[in-house]
């Protein structure tokens, strides 16, 4: 299964319509284009459907900063990033092997260290301050 600019959106693209750049939605496809690669290259390797429920995606400022937790310069806020349920753990832990980092690396994605992201695996475009495919917030 693939994820879709619709589950994306999660209906943000019309609410909040007059804070929705073209900028953000170029960011927008291109972080749901790598996910799916990278969701396509999950299921091909491991025989697992991919989950294709997006917990969180595009987040507007006052979205962001109700969400709890949420860094204040979320890569969420400029489209580049978005989470996935994943309620067994089971991506993130593929994604901490070297066929998970390998297709961080294939797909250009980072991945938040899944002890901070119980029930769902973050993917973001945004390179990190560290370089790390896997990081630590």
């Amino acid at each position: 299964m693939a994820i879709t600019l619709k589950q994306y959106w999660k209906n943000r693209d019309v609410e909040y319509a007059s804070e929705l750049t073209p900028e953000l939605r170029t960011n927008a496809a291109e972080t749901v284009k790598r996910a799916n690669q990278l969701l396509a290259i999950y299921h091909a390797a491991t025989g697992n459907t991919a989950p294709d429920n997006v917990n969180s995606g595009w987040r507007p400022p006052s979205v962001n900063n109700a969400t709890k937790n949420a860094a204040k310069n979320s890569p969420h806020l400029s489209c580049e990033a978005v989470d996935l349920s994943d309620d067994v753990e089971a991506i993130d832990q593929w994604l901490a092997t070297e066929a998970g980092r390998q297709a961080l690396i294939d797909c250009n994605l980072y991945a938040e260290e899944a002890s901070k992201t119980p029930r769902w695996a973050h993917l973001q475009t945004r390179k990190t301050a560290s370089g790390n495919r896997i990081f630590k917030p």
